[in-house]
């Protein structure tokens, strides 16, 4: 059986940048045209952005929740799972992600990042937000893989990336 490729999107969870919340939601549409399906933290800023994409163009969105109940989940999430236990969700999304892309993001990305590398995930982090996607793109976060985040400067890229690591 053929599995559904999940991405997983981390990055800003407050942020108001219109440029950031717009490349989100391009990325999101993209994603939800290739078949691609979206898993991410579930709540507002980034998530949403790329969450309210994949769904203007029909795409399943997967929210991994903090907290003990669904509605924390914004309105574009298709399957919330609450887990009850804080920022430890963050393992989670990424361990669901076939890969992750970062755009922006505080502590809470650079977390999710640092298992992203942990767990041996392609990463993906799009300069032009700042954040620790900014920070990181191009490097290796420790020498324990041969690899880089691979930096992507516009949603063209992160779109090559994708199908190259993805291998779709």
């Amino acid at each position: 059986m053929k599995r559904t490729k999940i991405v997983a999107i981390i990055g800003d969870s407050e942020t108001e940048n219109t440029d950031e919340l717009t490349f989100a939601e391009r990325l999101g549409e993209e994603l939800a045209r290739m078949g691609i399906a979206i898993v991410c933290g579930g709540r507002g800023g980034v998530m949403k952005a790329v969450c309210r994409g994949a769904k203007k163009v029909g795409g399943i969105t997967i929210g991994i929740l903090p907290g003990f109940t669904k509605d924390e989940a914004n309105e574009y999430i298709d399957i919330a799972i609450p887990t009850g236990i804080g920022w430890a969700r963050n393992q989670i999304v990424v361990l669901t992600g076939d890969l992750v892309i970062a755009i922006g993001g505080r502590s809470g990305t650079l977390s999710e990042l640092a298992y992203a590398w942990m767990y041996d995930k392609p990463v993906i982090a799009v300069r032009g937000f700042g954040g620790w996607s900014e920070r990181l793109a191009g490097k290796k976060i420790d020498e324990r893989r041969g690899d880089i985040i691979h930096p992507a400067e516009s949603l063209e890229d992160v779109l090559r990336l994708v199908k190259r690591l993805l291998k779709t």
